[in-house]
């Protein structure tokens, strides 16, 4: 594994911090592998909407700056699963204030408090979403269709999955 360092490069912590996590996509293939070692067919489910392209490209990147560690099995045909390495989980330890902050955003004005259960309350204890709920929801994935809103009811749309890094 060659991790990919260049001091100096960068202004702040922010800065190299988000060059490592940067794009649509880093941050919801770290949640997928935060829940458990995947290979890459269902890295692909649970981050619906990434090409092959674009995942394989992030899952390189993440494994050159030491984020995702890439096990090939010597079998037939050939096996490939994907885990976080220990400053992996430490990068989701610290991006888990920001998926609070997310969810706490989202709440922000709907008379709803986020922590206080329910099934809209994804960070709730069996919520609808938690990971490990067996509700079939991939991480970031919103319930339903639209924008933002339900069909007609001028309601915020329930988000599920933004529990970032809770079990």
């Amino acid at each position: 594994m060659r991790i990919v360092r260049r001091p100096g490069a960068f202004v702040c912590g922010i800065d190299a911090a988000m060059d490592v996590i940067g794009g649509k996509w880093k941050v919801l293939i770290l949640w997928a592998l935060n829940e458990r070692t995947c290979r890459f067919g269902e890295l692909r489910r649970a981050v619906p909407g990434v090409t092959e392209k674009v995942l394989s490209s992030h899952l390189r990147e993440l494994e050159d700056d030491g984020i995702v560690h890439r096990e090939v099995y010597a079998e037939v045909p050939p096996r490939v699963e994907y885990s976080l390495t220990p400053l992996g989980l430490s990068l989701n330890a610290a991006l888990e204030p920001l998926g609070q902050w997310g969810r706490d955003h989202i709440y922000r004005g709907t008379g709803e408090a986020p922590g206080h259960g329910g099934a809209a309350d994804p960070g709730a204890e069996g919520g609808a979403g938690t990971a490990g709920s067996g509700s079939g929801e991939r991480p970031g994935a919103r319930t339903g269709e639209g924008a933002g809103a339900h069909a007609g009811s001028g309601a915020p749309e329930p988000v599920v999955g933004l529990g970032y890094g809770q079990r």
